[in-house]
């Protein structure tokens, strides 16, 4: 079992990763998000989106501001982001809901339009590409589980790869440790620590 500093043990007797801390919304998104596979287009491209506008700030930055990204976006729809014109950036840049930051605001935009283009023809395939980086031994069998919070790293040669492949199709703010954040995000990885109780038996 992972050193005591490493997990915590909220009020309701549950042990957790360390890195959720004593946040209720920590708490839900540890446990109701965090390591869960996640598919859908529509679905990955928002949280593409949302890891983008995190990097260089806390998640819980992000998650506090979920409900206000999710209007401003349009749900993420990226048929309607991808229409988003000069006027909609600057309506953005003055919602005090998100983070406004325009090169993170303008990449959003692009992803949309290149995401639009990708799938058009081809309903999936963001899905089926992001997940074909999922690591074998994950596809195969459960790897064995982080006993301590150093023991996660910020990227790996999967996420490299991801990161490379995406941008290339024109993905801005995707580099190996935001593709990193993703595939734990949605589930690529099961970064829990042995111990917590997401991480199952152990």
């Amino acid at each position: 079992m992972a050193a005591a500093s490493n997990l915590r043990v909220s009020g309701d007797g549950r042990a957790r990763c360390g890195w959720v801390g004593t946040d209720p919304e920590y708490e839900r998104y540890h446990d109701d998000e965090w390591g869960y596979p996640l598919h859908g287009d529509r679905e990955l491209f928002e949280k593409l989106s949302l890891e983008a506008f995190q990097s260089g700030l806390s998640w819980i930055t992000i998650l506090r501001r979920r409900d206000s990204f999710r209007a401003a976006f349009a749900d993420f729809s990226p048929d309607i982001v991808a229409a988003f014109n000069d006027e909609d950036v600057e309506v953005l840049m003055n919602n005090s809901g998100i983070i406004r930051n325009r090169s993170k605001v303008l990449a959003t935009i692009a992803n949309a339009r290149i995401t639009k283009e990708f799938v058009e023809n081809d309903p999936g395939a963001l899905d089926r590409l992001i997940w074909s980086f999922a690591p074998e031994r994950a596809k195969e069998s459960p790897r064995s589980r982080p006993a301590s919070l150093a023991e996660l790293p910020s990227q790996t040669t999967d996420s490299m790869a991801l990161s490379a492949t995406l941008r290339k199709l024109g993905y801005r703010f995707i580099g190996p440790t935001t593709s990193y954040a993703l595939m734990q995000s949605a589930g690529l990885v099961d970064d829990h620590l042995s111990g917590c109780w997401r991480s199952g038996a152990d």
